[in-house]
């Protein structure tokens, strides 16, 4: 790979890429079809947790989502995040199991933690570890910390082919507005990653998956965790507005209503149906596709939580030529 890069989307992970990548001294260029953050991003509901992490290809990975973001903190102040943690209960039929950097508490604890329940569960699983983040805030500090370290952002400009030379290597990128030249070309697109590996002859697994977010009007201070039940994933995201990841805006108006005292007001903003990409088996989709030199995919569901380390990773791959191990099970060949 050449750390002369362009990467096409400019969603959380393209971004995380670009910046982790413009950090570690390549020159990138940064495409999109919109805004930084305005598509799919926009959508998500942005719940970051590591704890109970305990299977699968990326399981490692995603353990590593808190300690990334607290690292990034770090390095772009101002990071919109909230470290406010996690209260799950009723998802399962059976007891309540914790994980890793979980715990189990009882309903005076849930209580203490959210006291405008009516309710409280006899029995919740928290994780005080959990946070949440604005994820269009989080990519444009992303974006702005990629310009600072001299990477190119090109937004508004919809990009049509991945260029090759004659060799079969990749050489760049076709938009809208003309050629973009590089040596690599990371492709972050979400779902629009599989037409445009499917126009180089490569499969890229990935479909659109349905993810409504729901925006509510509600008293200040109503819910101060992030809250997960088989109704809704709930959480405060500025003094008068709530989100909730759920399916049907009458069921989770009414079930926010029943479920906290002080809530007979709140009310529906609005609804966003997003399609976030998702792979065929749920997995990361990440690294460097052999059949076509200088072409690396990275889409992923979970995106927001796993950029900070998916970025950090990717471009030490692109820059340093490392093989990370964390990203060890989620290449493209496993299909």
């Amino acid at each position: 790979m050449s750390s002369d890069l362009v990467v096409v989307g400019a969603g959380v992970v393209g971004a995380s890429v670009a910046y982790h990548a413009a950090r570690a001294g390549a020159a990138v260029t940064l495409v999109d079809a919109g805004r930084p953050g305005a598509g799919v991003t926009a959508g998500s509901f942005a719940w970051i947790g590591a704890s109970g992490v305990r299977t699968g290809p990326a399981a490692a990975l995603r353990a590593s989502a808190t300690q990334e973001y607290h690292r990034l903190q770090a390095e772009l102040p101002g990071l919109p995040v909230t470290w406010s943690g996690s209260l799950s209960w009723g998802t399962t039929d059976g007891a309540p199991k914790a994980g890793p950097g979980q715990e189990i508490v009882d309903a005076a604890t849930v209580a203490t933690l959210e006291p405008a329940l009516r309710q409280p569960p006899e029995w919740a699983v928290w994780s005080p570890g959990d946070g949440a983040v604005d994820p269009v805030g989080v990519t444009e500090r992303l974006v702005t910390g990629a310009r600072a370290h001299g990477a190119v952002v090109r937004r508004d400009t919809p990009v049509t082919a991945v260029r090759r030379d004659a060799a079969g290597r990749v050489a760049g990128v076709e938009t809208v507005a003309g050629p973009l030249p590089g040596a690599t070309v990371v492709l972050a697109a979400g779902v629009a990653t599989a037409a445009l590996g499917a126009s180089l002859g490569i499969r890229v697994p990935v479909d659109p998956s349905p993810a409504t977010l729901f925006r509510f009007r509600a008293p200040a201070g109503l819910v101060r965790t992030v809250v997960n039940n088989r109704d809704f994933d709930l959480r405060q995201v500025a003094a008068d507005r709530l989100i909730a990841a759920a399916d049907a805006p009458e069921r989770t108006l009414a079930a926010v209503r029943s479920t906290f005292r002080g809530a007979a007001n709140v009310t529906l903003l609005s609804t966003r149906v997003g399609a976030r990409p998702m792979p065929a088996d749920g997995e990361p989709i990440i690294g460097p596709v052999a059949e076509v030199p200088g072409l690396y995919v990275t889409v992923l569901h979970s995106a927001v939580t796993l950029a900070p380390a998916v970025g950090r990773l990717v471009a030490r791959e692109l820059v340093d030529g490392a093989a990370e191990p964390l990203l060890a099970g989620c290449r493209l060949d496993r299909f």
